[in-house]
């Protein structure tokens, strides 16, 4: 088995890059043979072999024994256990010995792309139970008479099929791969982010001005609310040299998008001011209700995302999330959407922000930063119709230029490798520090040349 730094150490180029999009089964369809993830509808992880024992864990590619072959006769063997089958003792899931009946199941599709997996003449399950509160997996797979989506399951190719990306005009916003810059108002050029004592590292060392230059397109923002406003610093504004204002940070994108009409951009903002502040900072600059896209207008969750021509041709090339909290703001009396800001976990998913700290031990799996006891959102959330977009967070605790840099060059494997398959979906914004290090845009070209059906 291969470690993370000897795996995401392979070059990766963009035509195997282009090999590597998942076509989801067809309605109804039963499971082609080859090797899958087992993944759980309720939490997206995977069910991994942990020395005997059948448990969920976050998703790590072809590392801690999560790869099976289904096989033509309805048996999972781990890949990594030849001769091992995914099968059952009592009420627990175990691997067992391919050859026995314990080792058979009966695999039935629920839908697209979504199956049971029921002991042959019962009606007992392979069976979730929800996340405990605080902690790190859920339980441990049971076989039960579960029902519903916590019985439910995704069979991910781990080699899947692939189609060419259609033309650029045509793309669909979710087919769509943007660079996107953390932090990047924490660049020490545009001015003043964190106390002196505490900001050697910035994330970014471009302004905004210059990221947008290098074709940077999605822009994470710390705001936090001061008797000016909405500034754009990290935890405190206390003590920052040179603040900025959020609005002219929007007006410096604002003013690149009316420059270049074929463009688009996306913000998200961290967010701790009231929404009436939010509102007065958004209406100070000029120019923002002419590009603003407002997907809650245009029946996005009815008829999925719309394409980057007609996007164009409307002129709405601006997205701005919050990840401020609705039912906060319905209690408060106003909602930030009323004024063009959508909530973030309503259109997007996004996997846990941090692989480690700066330098050292690192972790490249990829699993949802909202599958908690309040929000319940795996990476593998989608509706009828509609397919969040996906933010691929690929950065660490602390911005170390070395270990920034060393990251970036290994972005497209994980992409690939890790978050690809963890989320069902290709990611559409790829989150860095230092996006000026280790070229992370020939990452988000390579994912720019396949579509996810």
């Amino acid at each position: 088995m291969r470690t993370p730094h000897a795996l995401l150490a392979t070059t990766v180029t963009a035509a195997a890059l282009a090999a590597t999009v998942v076509a989801p089964a067809p309605a109804a369809a039963a499971p082609s043979p080859g090797v899958h993830y087992l993944q759980s509808a309720t939490t997206g992880l995977n069910a991994a072999d942990a020395s005997g024992a059948v448990e969920q864990h976050r998703p790590r590619g072809d590392e801690d024994h999560q790869r099976w072959n289904l096989r033509a006769d309805g048996t999972l063997e781990n890949t990594d256990s030849p001769g091992t089958c995914l099968g059952r003792a009592g009420d627990q899931a175990r691997t067992v010995a391919c050859a026995s009946p314990e080792a058979r199941w009966e695999i039935a599709p629920v839908g697209a792309d979504r199956f049971t997996l029921t002991v042959p003449g019962s009606d007992r399950r392979l069976t979730v139970a929800p996340k405990p509160s605080g902690a790190v997996h859920p339980a441990p797979l049971a076989v039960g008479t579960g029902t519903g989506d916590l019985a439910t399951w995704y069979l991910t190719p781990v080699d899947p099929v692939t189609r060419p990306l259609p033309p650029r005009d045509r793309r669909t916003l979710d087919q769509v791969t943007f660079l996107t810059a953390h932090n990047a108002y924490a660049n020490g050029v545009d001015g003043g982010f964190a106390p002196p004592f505490i900001d050697l590292f910035p994330n970014q060392n471009r302004g905004i001005e210059r990221q947008l230059a290098d074709g940077v397109r999605g822009f994470m923002l710390d705001i936090h609310q001061t008797p000016d406003g909405a500034i754009l610093c990290h935890n405190s504004c206390t003590l920052v040299s040179r603040p900025v204002a959020l609005w002219v940070d929007l007006q410096r994108i604002v003013d690149f998008l009316r420059a270049h009409p074929d463009q688009f951009v996306t913000v998200f903002l961290e967010d701790y001011v009231d929404p009436g502040v939010l509102r007065a900072e958004l209406a100070r600059v000029q120019g923002l209700s002419d590009v603003l896209y407002r997907p809650d207008r245009t029946g996005v969750r009815e008829n999925g995302w719309p394409t980057m021509g007609q996007l164009a041709a409307a002129g709405h090339r601006l997205l701005i999330f919050t990840d401020h909290s609705r039912a906060a703001d319905r209690a408060a009396g106003t909602t930030r959407d009323t004024f063009g800001v959508m909530y973030q976990r309503e259109w997007t998913v996004e996997n846990h922000w941090s692989m480690g700290p700066g330098v050292g031990a690192s972790d490249w799996s990829c699993y949802s930063r909202w599958y908690d006891a309040g929000t319940d959102i795996p990476l593998t959330r989608t509706e009828p119709g509609f397919r969040p977009l996906f933010v691929m967070n690929h950065f660490r605790d602390a911005a170390i230029a070395s270990t920034a840099g060393t990251d970036n060059s290994k972005l497209a494997d994980r992409a690939r490798q890790f978050c690809q398959p963890a989320a069902r979906k290709k990611p559409n914004y790829l989150a860095v520090d230092r996006y000026d290090l280790g070229d992370p845009a020939a990452a988000v070209t390579a994912l720019n040349t396949y579509a996810y059906p």
